[in-house]
């Protein structure tokens, strides 16, 4: 279960430290901006101090941290508790890729090796899988709903004007919601797949089906350079199936390091993945026999048994309702650093998550369900927030720490920005790198290891302002850049910062050490 990450007794304590009364779920009183106590009409529904839209871990954080601050809380969701990230995304993909680097790392090491005799256990992979998506029922993340005291709404969610929701229920009736300060829109986004010729009855893969899917395509042909194409690329091909990439552009993950690119795509060929750069489809036809034509950009065809578009994400806000609050339907929704849209009066209706287009990225979205709700608490209660960067009212890890990591083979972990966005921006900097194959840790971790890190040192302040990590293992090694990154910590500071040995992590030294030189 995709369970909120705060500790819902430490939270309200330290709202009670802040002068905040904490109230039993239900209770909490309705105070208006003036002060007084806001009344609220019965007849116009369900009454909640918040309405969050929207039941994954991004709502469910945000729903957590209100109600744990004393808020009443309504949770409404028109599919699965547990959102997109539990049942069609991090969850199930990383159950498909945690067998194949395990096998990958037993094939690294000498002995080892040696006891890997086999392929891949197809069905129990997939039987791993679905037990990891709680195949696709949602009782344990309601459950924990219902235990956290959070209201649970099913059905489907439009505003309604200020600060009510009208829910469209399974049975087919209509439930009227009504905020006493907040509306959270946490609705994440869906797959974007480009409206090519034949491609709308072609039946193709998005991310939904590439972590689902119940059986091994022969073939498979995946669209796109990015993480989903990349992730995937690598579980089918493992699992069996023989991959094709078709890129756009001139290399894979082209948000990160170029070298992460590179690392990738020389192991996803000697894998046996035909990768292409600088080609792209131009149409679609699934033929009679159950096959998929490609026509391809740079002229012939390409045929597969199923084909995968990772091809971009788009916001699911074209039937919300915004339209009744003066915003425009199916656009992602800016937001300030407290989670407050823009363009909307009177400070109630907040975003958080995929759809504000911030990062797009689960614990990002989790991490703004924190700070968010939070900050809907203190309006609540008349506090003052703290607005200053890193206070707790504001996410300002979205726009200088976000974390990030690609369960490829290698692995990618990266946090904060690149050589080239720093540059961009107009910083001072210096990029350090090293080759993590030179780390006594890493030798032992595979024979053989290849991997490359990079420190991106702002020079006038001398802390860091980005970290990457490539190979086997790394994606462990994220949160210790990422403290260092969301804390500032100064590069004189890092020097005491000692690093057990023999392991990966030694890597720190290394690139403090090349850095003095």
């Amino acid at each position: 279960m995709e369970a909120p990450d705060e500790n819902i007794v430490q939270a309200a304590e330290d709202m009670v430290a802040e002068g905040a009364p904490v109230f039993p779920h239900g209770a909490a009183p309705s105070v208006g901006d003036d002060g007084e106590v806001d009344t609220i009409d019965p007849a116009d529904g369900d009454v909640f101090d918040v309405i969050v839209v929207g039941g994954g871990p991004t709502g469910e954080n945000l729903a957590d941290r209100a109600h744990a601050g004393g808020l009443s809380v309504a949770v409404v969701e028109h599919e699965l508790v547990g959102g997109e990230c539990s049942y069609w995304a991090c969850m199930p993909s990383k159950a498909l890729l945690r067998p194949v680097a395990a096998v990958a790392d037993a094939r690294h090491v000498a002995g080892a090796r040696q006891a890997v005799t086999g392929d891949l256990d197809v069905a129990a992979v997939l039987a791993r899988r679905d037990e990891f998506a709680s195949n696709w029922k949602d009782d344990g993340q309601v459950d924990w709903l219902a235990k956290a005291g959070l209201c649970l709404v099913r059905g489907h969610a439009r505003l309604d004007g200020e600060k009510r929701v009208v829910v469209r229920t399974p049975e087919g009736t209509e439930r009227v919601l009504t905020a006493r300060h907040a509306v959270a829109l946490c609705t994440g986004t869906q797959a974007s797949v480009p409206d090519l010729p034949g491609v709308a009855g072609a039946g193709v893969w998005t991310s939904r089906e590439a972590t689902s899917a119940k059986h091994v395509p022969g073939r498979l042909a995946v669209i796109g350079g990015g993480v989903v194409a990349v992730e995937m690329a690598t579980a089918w091909r493992a699992l069996g199936s023989e991959v094709t990439m078709l890129i756009r552009d001139d290399r894979l993950l082209g948000a990160m390091e170029p070298f992460v690119g590179e690392l990738v795509t020389e192991n996803l060929r000697a894998d046996g993945v035909d990768v292409r750069f600088g080609e792209s489809a131009t149409a679609v036809h699934r033929r009679d026999d159950g096959t998929v034509e490609l026509t391809l950009a740079g002229g012939g065809t390409l045929t597969a048994d199923e084909v995968l578009f990772a091809t971009g994400r788009r916001p699911t806000t074209g039937d919300l309702g915004l339209d009744t609050v003066g915003l425009k339907p199916g656009g992602w929704l800016e937001v300030d650093d407290t989670g407050l849209v823009r363009g909307v009066d009177g400070a109630w209706l907040y975003a958080a998550g995929d759809s504000n287009h911030r990062a797009l990225l689960t614990h990002q979205g989790k991490y703004q369900g924190r700070i968010f709700g939070g900050a809907i608490c203190d309006r609540a209660f008349g506090r003052v927030l703290d607005t200053e960067p890193w206070g707790r009212s504001v996410a300002t890890a979205d726009l200088h720490a976000v974390t990030q990591v690609v369960f490829s083979d290698p692995e990618a972990a990266a946090v904060g920005i690149t050589l080239r966005q720093a540059e961009d921006q107009g910083l001072r900097v210096r990029a350090v790198d090293y080759d993590m194959g030179q780390v006594a840790g890493a030798a032992l971790y595979a024979d053989g290891y290849r991997g490359q890190a990079r420190a991106v040192v702002d020079l006038d302040r001398e802390v860091l302002v980005g970290v990457t990590f490539v190979g086997p293992g790394v994606a462990e090694l994220v949160h210790s850049a990422a403290m260092a990154v969301a804390a500032e910590i100064p590069v004189r500071r890092l020097w005491h910062v000692v690093p057990a040995y023999p392991t990966i992590g030694e890597v720190w030294l290394r690139l403090l050490e090349t850095y003095r030189g």
